[in-house]
């Protein structure tokens, strides 16, 4: 690993891209069934650099391998709420053969720092890292106290991270009102504008499996209750299931700037056109107006003359805020007779308003730095730790501050190959989260 000497003269951007090269050297990625590394190695390493400046991490650890890492930074007013500043350590697996570069090498170059996790999320540990190494060296004590946490387990639902932090150790949270995590903050180039969009909402997760029960029997034989052929039939009704467009809160504030930005004015019923005008961008905006529910396992059969008696499905389920009931109402319809459905893993939707202190915060320190630009709510399509908080009462943002290219396919690369973050857009992000900390 690169050494991280304790000196004054060091500061958050000279270190950041060397501790995101260092972080996605380390393998943590996560199969969902423990079989992957895990995040012993990464967290161990974590806590390492936060000693290094004087601080005490806490290394918790909910499964062998499973681990977390946590902190507390005591600021100016200990008798304000606290915020929370967090990320996750895991990430979705990789094959080399698909990668320009091996996706854990923690190459720097080209002027980006390349591997899996450079954007979900070891870019903004990198950047959390930098921050807060330097203002300890520095002896800069936020306005109020922080704590960080850096995360196991989110890429497989976060049962044995966020969540089981929230319910076995509910007191390292102890006054936190606020939260800053994945995914927001980042910079999307519309109408010559940059918008940089900050998380206020996300979907809720419904991972689900399908199976269809049948007649075993000879292949050569008619098999008119074909367990395949059922849930085949559900399968293809749910993939190409047109889901009605739904506007949230967030999903329609950023169409109103979007539309702003572009010279048009927002009408729902034209938000296909304004999705055409955005780029790569357009794919995860698309994602935030409707349910979705896409078939990605199946399973069936052992011999190709024997019909199976069962075969089973999963299904990448999301609903956006306010709408899970609707949701599993118009997939249940989409089932075929003989085909029942499970959660795998279930999890609720969030959404916040884009207003108060933090956001204020958040904006001025956007602004300076980029004086032209505007920070703008928008719902995320994914999923992230924020859930597990939230029902600690804490209210949840996704803010990452990173400025992008325009032409850069950000969310193209989560869970993609050839992933990578500018060395530019790190450097900007820590001088984004080091203004916000002293506006916090």
């Amino acid at each position: 690993m690169t050494e991280h000497p304790a000196s004054a003269a060091l500061t958050a951007e000279d270190e950041v891209a060397a501790l995101c090269s260092d972080l996605i050297r380390i393998d943590t990625s996560n199969r969902g069934d423990h079989s992957g590394p895990g995040e012993r190695l990464a967290a161990e390493h974590v806590a390492a650099l936060l000693d290094d400046v004087g601080l005490e991490p806490l290394v918790l650890e909910s499964h062998p391998g499973r681990t977390s890492v946590m902190t507390r930074i005591a600021g100016e007013d200990p008798s304000r709420p606290t915020l929370l500043v967090h990320g996750h350590l895991d990430v979705v697996p990789a094959d080399p053969a698909d990668w320009t570069v091996h996706p854990f090498s923690g190459e720097i170059s080209d002027g980006s720092v390349w591997g899996r996790g450079a954007v979900d999320m070891k870019d903004m540990d990198a950047m959390i890292l930098a921050v807060v190494r330097q203002r300890m060296r520095e002896g800069r004590r936020p306005p109020r106290d922080v704590v960080l946490a850096f995360l196991a387990d989110e890429e497989a639902g976060s049962t044995w991270g966020s969540r089981w932090l929230a319910e076995n150790h509910a007191e390292l949270f102890e006054g936190v009102t606020e939260a800053i995590g994945e995914v927001g903050g980042f910079s999307a180039t519309i109408g010559g504008q940059r918008l940089y969009l900050v998380q206020t909402a996300e979907k809720g997760m419904a991972w689900l499996r399908l199976t269809a029960h049948g007649t075993a029997g000879h292949g050569s034989l008619i098999q008119p209750a074909n367990a395949v052929t059922e849930l085949a039939e559900t399968v293809a009704r749910i993939g190409r299931h047109q889901w009605p467009a739904r506007f949230t809160p967030s999903a329609q504030a950023f169409m109103e700037a979007a539309c702003e930005a572009l010279g048009t004015e927002f009408s729902p019923n034209a938000w296909r056109e304004v999705l055409g005008k955005l780029g790569p961008l357009a794919r995860m905006i698309g994602a935030t107006l409707t349910n979705t529910a896409n078939p990605t396992i199946l399973n069936a059969g052992y011999k190709v003359n024997v019909v199976p008696g069962v075969a089973t499905a999963d299904v990448d389920g999301r609903f956006l805020p306010g709408c899970e009931e609707e949701f599993l109402t118009e997939l249940d319809s989409m089932l075929g007779p003989g085909v029942r459905r499970e959660f795998i893993h279930h999890d609720i939707a969030l959404e916040t308003t884009f207003g108060g202190d933090l956001c204020a915060a958040m904006t001025a320190a956007l602004l300076a730095e980029d004086p032209g630009a505007r920070a703008v709510p928008y719902c995320m399509s994914g999923g992230t730790d924020a859930k597990s908080f939230s029902r600690l009462g804490i209210r949840c943002f996704g803010f990452a501050p990173l400025r992008l290219p325009a032409d850069l396919d950000f969310f193209g690369m989560f869970h993609g190959v050839d992933e990578r973050v500018p060395v530019d857009a790190l450097r900007f992000g820590v001088r984004v989260l080091d203004g916000f900390l002293d506006r916090c």
